[in-house]
């Protein structure tokens, strides 16, 4: 029987959750749940001066925000704890034992503690970038001495983390490590370490770096970089989440938009890209703008709704946040352009924008025309979008002028700006007494 793909995301609490993080822990999630293995969350927080709580908690909400829940790791355990390498400083001390035992690590005369290097050939069969071979015999430093034995402890304790990498995977049973491609030059030392450990080591797969759209490498204070910016800027998780997918994976059809289990059927480490990936911040807002257009009503209202109560607006029960949703929606690119879309429909003490105003006001007619579209809007029998639209074309047409002069003041009237969704289904869901009441407001105000 195969053994079971066991993954895991290893980020250090040192900053917020950044979207090359974020996609490495999405790439595992996808194996693991196609594989039907495990995904561990575990935190490497040995750099005590950096680490620090904020930031843990970061890496959490980033990763619940994007549904990459963890079968293992912090907050909910494991058989293969602690996660947080700051307590597992036994099972370092035990491992480092064992090297001293066989003689591959020593003492130095600082206090360090040091892996001897094989200094031989290493070859590494990357499910991503393939058959890799380095002579570790030749390795050298920048300025061409030859590389020094590996300092696995520091003299004041400290655990460095090629070592402690290494340790953690072995405990945890880890069969495949995903990981950025800047790793690749660590992997050869892992390897050693692995080899001088006496356990098999995981299969490697490292993926593309994320660039910039002018090809420069993508760094944390770039705009879009950090999990955070997209949750606060109001971005569907579902979009991102799909987004990400797209950074380096492809499902070779040039499809975009995909539910997540599909994803999960067809995700397989030995198709993501070589080439570099080139973020593109244009193409994630519209993924998230399509996806607002295609997620179930219902589904989308509950994501908007935290956005309005932010906002203030008092829209009563989600059943009547529904319509209106349903109404605006092609005009949200983000959750958060919600209350600029829907406060108007659940308040009559709306303002009116001075420029509509004056652009509406400074047409001939334009108050009469109203008052004509209220008094046939009083005696309409049917209060639909096709009754309102009919009313008020024939209203146009007894007044001799084009529609847009009866569109224009009944739209500010009724919403207090220039621009919207369709009219005449704004006003059905308004119902027929609050738009009545909507115009005689605005005679009153314009007019004064």
């Amino acid at each position: 029987m195969p053994e079971q793909v066991r993954v895991r995301f290893a980020p250090s609490p040192t900053g917020y959750l950044h979207v090359g993080g974020a996609r490495t822990a999405l790439f595992n999630w996808l194996f693991a749940r196609h594989a039907g293995g495990k995904f561990i969350l575990r935190i490497e927080d040995t750099d005590a001066a950096r680490n620090t709580d904020a930031a843990m908690q970061a890496i959490y909400d980033g990763m619940r925000w994007l549904g990459l829940d963890w079968d293992e790791g912090p907050i909910i355990g494991g058989e293969h704890g602690p996660y947080l390498q700051s307590e597992r400083g036994a099972i370092y001390e035990r491992h480092a034992e064992k090297l001293r035992a066989s003689g591959h690590v020593y003492t130095d005369e600082n206090g360090a503690l040091r892996f001897r290097l094989p200094r031989k050939l290493v070859v590494m069969d990357d499910l991503v970038c393939g058959r890799i071979e380095v002579d570790r015999s030749k390795s050298q430093n920048r300025d061409g001495s030859p590389e020094a034995d590996m300092t696995i402890r520091r003299a004041d304790g400290g655990w460095i983390f090629h070592f402690v990498n290494v340790v953690d995977d072995i405990e945890m049973k880890i069969t495949h490590v995903i990981r950025g491609e800047d790793h690749l030059s660590n992997t050869p030392k892992h390897l050693e370490l692995f080899e001088a450990l006496g356990a098999p080591p995981p299969r490697y797969a490292h993926i593309p770096l994320i660039l910039n759209k002018d090809g420069t490498k993508m760094s944390k204070r770039d705009q879009g970089a950090a999990v955070g910016a997209y949750i606060e800027g109001g971005y569907v998780p579902e979009a991102v989440r799909n987004f990400l997918c797209l950074l380096g994976w492809s499902p070779k059809d040039d499809r975009e938009i995909m539910p997540i289990s599909e994803v999960i059927e067809r995700f397989d480490p030995a198709q993501i890209n070589r080439k570099a990936a080139q973020f593109d911040l244009e193409k994630c807002d519209w993924i998230n703008q399509q996806t607002i257009l295609q997620m179930p009503l219902e589904a989308l209202a509950v994501q908007v709704e935290p956005w309005l109560k932010k906002a203030g607006v008092n829209f009563g029960t989600r059943a009547d946040m529904l319509p209106v949703l349903a109404l605006v929606r092609e005009r949200l690119k983000k959750l958060s352009d919600g209350p600029a879309w829907m406060d108007y429909f659940f308040t009559e003490d709306f303002p009116f924008d001075a420029e509509a105003v004056a652009k509406v006001t400074a047409k001939p007619g334009a108050l009469d025309h109203l008052r004509a579209l209220a008094a046939a809007y009083t005696g309409l029998g049917e209060w639909t979008a096709a009754a309102l639209e009919t009313s008020l074309k024939s209203a146009a047409t007894v007044a001799g002028v084009k529609v847009g002069e009866f569109v224009h003041p009944a739209r500010l009237a009724a919403t207090g700006r220039s621009v919207g969704a369709s009219l005449y289904h704004t006003l059905e869901v308004l119902g027929r007494d609050r738009v009545l009441a909507r115009f005689e407001r605005a005679l009153a105000k314009l007019a004064a």
